[in-house]
């Protein structure tokens, strides 16, 4: 991997989780800064990385090649502005819902620009990221964002900037769809008799035995993993049955879409 002067603004959790993937996989920490208002979290990130930390923005991006927009979007365009001359510097974003050209109008025309849309289990070194660059982007800048999001899970471009609400739908957002099915399932099975604990381990277990078949099986559709443990006319059967009588595709995909508009909307917000 490319090695490059970097510097975090903002020092919340995917900060950390990105740091923490990059240190793993050998990145000098000498090379690594992080900014952020207040200390305690700077001082985490210190101890457990050694990293170099300030509570100055402009102190962070100064000396840094590659600059990481880490801060909640209401926040973007006052700390853009306050950076000031940004000539020289790449700019990869993991703010959701402000498109490339608006972070370039926020950053004072600045065209260098790369937008990524990771995704919570990047804290688990299990993420799955969408990075989006306009087409002028030396392929050198789009390896190291690419490069960097690999330390916390697997990456896939989309050639549209309009794909990142796809993958918000798909990928973004899409950690608590699976969470709220689990918490369905756990509380049916508490209904059936079973302990909080016991209904917890049997759906977390199920579930990532159910991703880890999914993984190790690249060459089989989804369907075929499903039809493979849907005998018919047994439990499996009848359970698949009522879930397609209640249209759980077609409410899936609505659900899917509403999470796309929402990103659309959003990016009128900034």
């Amino acid at each position: 991997m490319q090695h490059r002067t970097l510097a975090f603004i903002g020092a919340g959790n995917m900060s950390r989780s990105i740091i923490a993937g990059l240190v793993r996989a050998g990145y000098p920490a000498s090379l690594i800064t992080a900014a952020n208002p207040s200390r305690p979290k700077l001082e985490g990130l210190s101890n457990d990385y050694g990293i170099h930390i300030t509570q100055s923005n402009i102190e962070a991006a100064r000396d840094a090649e590659v600059i990481v927009l880490a801060v909640k979007p209401q926040l973007m365009a006052g700390m853009l502005a306050e950076l000031g001359s940004l000539e020289g510097k790449l700019l990869i974003s993991i703010a959701a819902g402000i498109t490339v050209a608006r972070l370039g109008e926020m950053a004072g025309g600045h065209d260098r620009i790369i937008r990524t849309m990771p995704n919570t289990p990047a804290l688990l070194g299990l993420g799955m990221t969408g990075l989006y660059a306009p087409e002028h982007i030396a392929a050198r800048d789009r390896d190291f964002a690419e490069q960097m999001m690999q330390a916390v899970g697997k990456t896939l471009w989309v050639e549209q900037e309009s794909g990142i609400n796809g993958i918000i739908a798909a990928a973004g957002s899409a950690p608590a769809y699976f969470f709220l099915f689990m918490q369905a399932i756990a509380e049916e099975a508490e209904a059936m008799g079973f302990s909080p604990e016991q209904a917890r381990l049997l759906v977390q277990q199920t579930a990532l035995g159910a991703a880890a078949m999914v993984e190790q099986n690249p060459d089989l559709a989804l369907q075929t993993l499903r039809e493979q443990v849907t005998s018919k006319g047994g439990t499996t059967a009848e359970a698949i049955k009522t879930f397609q009588q209640q249209g759980l595709m077609p409410l899936t995909a609505q659900a899917m879409q509403a999470a796309v508009a929402r990103a659309t909307e959003m990016e009128t917000l900034f």
